[in-house]
């Protein structure tokens, strides 16, 4: 008998929304991979890329190309079919005109706009089957695109546009702390895949942390194994199921 996630998500269309290169590893890289594994086409929309300056030993600054082959590298190995990038901030773009690290200054007419149906993987020219985006946070870009994100996928028609039937917010655990509970139900078994999604998060060096650091590749390990354990597998990824429809 065939398993029951292997069948969702087998052959399937997948469309991850990012705020930030890496974000989507975090929240959702052993998911990613195991779709790709089944013949999935796997999409990811990233908010944003630019120049970054952090507070990071040896990454103080991080260039917006370095971050972007980064993220490549990252998609290389989980898989992914393609992706695109909403803003760009050029170098000596001033402070005030900034996207990256802004979305929450953006219109939200404008972030709905580019992913239903402007951006190159827009939901009207994707059709996705599955749609993953971040859950609500404290951070400002997570919470502009997962607002806009409700909104792109309300209930409609599918014959006025493509209907999206199963819509899931991803755990977002490297931000430390949220302002909002988390409270999963639904989770893919990944232990077949943790390796891979350790793998692609290696792949973002800039943003790799010493252990016990939350943004470290242990800390990822230690979160997947467990979520695993609270459904009794060996690694998992947890999401809130917003909408299934079968």
């Amino acid at each position: 008998m065939a398993d029951f996630a292997d069948t969702l998500l087998a052959g399937r269309r997948v469309l991850v929304v990012t705020p930030h290169a890496d974000d989507e590893t975090f929240g959702c890289g052993g998911t990613m991979a195991r779709a790709a594994d089944l013949g999935a086409q796997v999409y990811v929309i990233v908010g944003s890329i630019a120049d970054l300056h952090q507070y990071a030993n040896g990454f103080d600054r991080v260039s917006g190309d370095t971050r972007e082959d980064e993220l490549r590298a990252a998609f290389a190995v989980l898989g992914v079919q393609d992706y695109c990038v909403l803003y760009r901030d050029e170098p000596d773009t001033p402070a005030a005109a900034t996207r990256h690290l802004r979305l929450d200054a953006v219109p939200r007419v404008e972030l709905i706009g580019l992913l239903e149906r402007e951006c190159p993987l827009a939901i009207d020219k994707v059709k996705p089957d599955i749609l993953l985006f971040p859950a609500v946070s404290y951070n400002q870009d997570h919470e502009a695109l997962n607002r806009a994100v409700w909104a792109a996928c309300r209930p409609h028609l599918p014959s006025d546009k493509p209907f999206v039937r199963a819509v899931w917010a991803y755990d977002q655990p490297q931000l430390g702390w949220n302002h909002a509970a988390f409270r999963p139900n639904l989770y893919v078994d990944i232990s077949r895949h943790l390796d891979r999604k350790l793998a692609a998060f290696r792949c973002h060096a800039s943003q790799v942390r010493p252990d016990p650091h939350h943004a470290s590749v242990e800390n990822m390990e230690r979160l997947a194994r467990l979520r695993g354990s609270e459904v009794s597998v060996a690694a998992a990824e947890a999401f809130e199921c917003h909408r299934l429809l079968l």
